[in-house]
């Protein structure tokens, strides 16, 4: 069954994360994947500490390919398209450097890229890597991240019945901590906003501006709860961090598409009256 999986970039984008990192990177070389790299981006590093760490710790591995690169411009998406121009794969695969991935979460969110030549995007589940905290417990008793637990797809040839505001309402979709996109569909949309995204005025976003235009341009998305990852915050202040930047990013996000695709502006003032409802 892994012999139709398609070569796979996974991209890690991190700042100064050098302490954590490595929890990260072993779940990612125990992947059960059997033809990806794995790609750091270090993005506006101050110190050395990550590229040390990558070069002397997993430079020299037989069986995945790590790679650092570094990105001396801030931001997120910044960091991520960084990735998307230097990765070899077919389909581009992005977590974040504070999770942990199940051994078999990346075959499970690459393997429908085989089977539908018109799927843009996968993502996975995101599940809290412990509920040991108020801050942990909270997001999660009032449903936190998104979470598809049935395997889904969204075809906008076929909008899905009661989302008036589809694709437009992106948080359904997943999160940047779990997604991957065939790589010549992300590279023909521009790649990621570098105006949204974690170390921007918007704190958030840039996972949302790429959903939304994968589906915009007539791509399917694909939720594949089995592709596992565990991530959370632990702090009130990490909570209300991501709170806030989920709130601004999904703002800048939508503004972003209007102003880099304002031939999507008619289509969302069409759904706005039903989704306001």
């Amino acid at each position: 069954p892994h012999g139709d999986l398609p070569r796979t970039s996974v991209v890690v984008a991190t700042r100064e994360g050098a302490d954590g990192l490595p929890r990260t990177l072993d779940s990612l070389i125990a992947q059960d994947h059997p033809d990806y790299e794995i790609v750091v981006v270090d993005s506006a590093p101050v110190t050395t500490a990550t590229r040390d760490l990558v070069e002397n710790k997993y430079g020299g591995l037989r069986t995945v390919r790590v790679r650092y690169v570094g990105e001396p411009v801030p931001g997120l998406a910044v960091a991520h398209n960084r990735g998307v121009t230097v990765a070899d794969g077919a389909v581009l695969a992005f977590t974040d450097d504070d999770v942990v991935a199940d051994p078999r979460w990346l075959t499970a969110l690459t393997a429908p890229f085989a089977d539908d030549p018109r799927l843009g995007c996968t993502t996975g589940l995101t599940l809290p890597a412990r509920l040991g905290t108020p801050a942990q417990i909270l997001p999660e008793s009032r449903d936190g991240f998104v979470k598809e637990f049935t395997p889904r797809t969204y075809d906008p040839l076929r909008p899905p019945a009661g989302r008036p505001l589809f694709p437009f309402a992106a948080g359904s979709f997943g999160t940047g901590a779990n997604m991957a996109f065939r790589a010549g569909v992300l590279r023909g949309l521009g790649g990621f906003d570098p105006a949204t995204g974690a170390g921007t005025p918007a704190r958030g976003g840039d996972d949302v501006y790429a959903f939304v235009s994968v589906l915009a341009a007539g791509y399917r998305l694909r939720c594949t709860p089995q592709a596992l990852v565990w991530h959370h915050r632990e702090t009130w202040r990490d909570l209300t961090g991501q709170a806030y930047g989920h709130g601004a990013g999904l703002t800048a996000a939508l503004t972003a598409l209007m102003v880099r695709r304002p031939g999507l502006l008619p289509a969302m003032l069409r759904r706005l009256p039903a989704g306001l409802a």
